[in-house]
């Protein structure tokens, strides 16, 4: 096991050194263009719900279930048909499922939506089988589209007649390309409000006042401000052609951003600790030592001497062995960059687990100056 350990840990400063070179303190940040910022109010994709039947399938559906059974009910009654008191039909052709899309701004009726398609019971496999007509709902509860069409399942399932199971991918979803026709559209208020805003993905104040100062030196006038450090509000035109062409003009404008918060990032299951380029190492003293103890059992059998009517017995042997490293401590001076503490975590040769135990040493001593985010 430790010839294991030494062969996987420096894999792991390889690949934190490799992460973490790219953002390098000297170099400038590369400049962004404002469309990758963020996005403007109200133009958002909306989801999509809806309940639906699936036919045609090879005995892979949902046979007996009574959600299942009272939904294909409802599919048959809508061709005029009703089955008799006390029958209920045969469902192992046939499978209850949730469909999802997502509808796009600007989505006009007629236009196709791609759908997911998912088993909500006990079917195995949707290989082979069509959704019949269902109607997707928004979250204000009104039909925005149809969904109807084959399904292209990418999992595979086959089991033996003797219980044996084998599984590729997930054979209870699947996909219709195009599988959707919207039915309405949604009203986003783009051309009635006297301004647009448009959001950060991040919340960030500096960015966000430079995102409004190169918006007014590129439009030459005092158009946008920052209202807070996720959002900036802009005078737009009236007309929607040209308040089209003033979206399509700000979101090409290219903008430095601002330095990022200094973070530590450490996630607590993997061990992946990410640094960025902003954290700085006050003055401190690092000492790291590992303690090994080892512990061998040798179980030895004992026989009897002959004709002294003894019983065969189990002799325990056990060897306790105690392995110390012995690594001096060392310094770390002010205002250490990124690259010296990639240096330092490999000179002192620490696992993902001692570097975070380090890492919140250092806070604690106050020597770590960024944010240290358990997630």
């Amino acid at each position: 096991m430790r010839t294991m350990y030494n062969i996987i840990r420096p894999f792991w400063f390889f690949l934190l050194a490799l992460c973490l070179s790219t953002f390098g303190f000297a170099t400038p940040l590369a400049a962004e263009r404002i469309k990758d910022m963020g996005q403007f109010h109200g133009l958002r994709a909306n989801q999509l719900t809806g309940y639906g039947i699936v036919v045609g399938l090879s005995g892979t559906g949902d046979d007996s279930l009574e959600y299942a059974t009272h939904g294909m009910k409802g599919t048959i009654s809508r061709f005029g048909l009703t089955l008799p008191q006390g029958i209920n039909p045969s469902l192992k052709n046939t499978a209850a499922v949730i469909v999802t899309a997502e509808l796009p701004p600007f989505a006009k009726t007629g236009q196709r939506l791609d759908v997911t398609v998912s088993a909500i019971g006990k079917a195995k496999s949707l290989r082979g089988g069509t959704l019949l007509m269902s109607p997707l709902y928004g979250a204000d509860g009104q039909i925005y589209a149809m969904a109807q069409g084959n399904l292209v399942v990418g999992g595979l399932g086959i089991t033996a007649a003797d219980g044996s199971k084998l599984s590729v991918n997930i054979p209870s979803a699947g996909r219709i390309d195009g599988g959707a026709t919207v039915e309405r559209m949604v009203d986003t208020g783009f051309s009635t409000s006297p301004s647009i805003i448009f959001n950060l993905s991040t919340f960030d104040l500096t960015n966000a006042n430079l995102v409004a100062e190169a918006i007014n030196q590129q439009l030459g006038a005092q158009l946008a401000s920052a209202i807070d450090g996720a959002s900036i509000n802009i005078q737009a035109p009236a007309d929607t052609v040209e308040r089209i062409r003033l979206m399509s003009r700000i979101e090409n404008i290219e903008i430095e951003p601002a330095t990022p918060a200094a973070k530590v990032i450490v996630n607590a299951r993997t061990g992946t600790v990410v640094i960025n380029g902003a954290v700085r190492i006050w003055p401190a003293a690092v000492s790291h030592g590992k303690l090994t103890v080892r512990v061998d059992e040798s179980p030895q059998v004992v026989q009897p001497a002959p004709f002294s009517r003894g019983r065969t017995a189990i002799e325990e042997s056990s060897e306790i062995a105690v392995e110390e490293e012995n690594k001096p401590a060392f310094l770390m001076e002010r205002g250490a960059d990124l690259s010296d503490i990639v240096k330092a975590i490999n000179r002192i040769g620490a696992s993902p687990g001692d570097l975070v135990a380090i890492l919140q040493a250092l806070k604690q001593a106050g020597a770590l100056k960024a944010e240290l985010v358990v997630i």
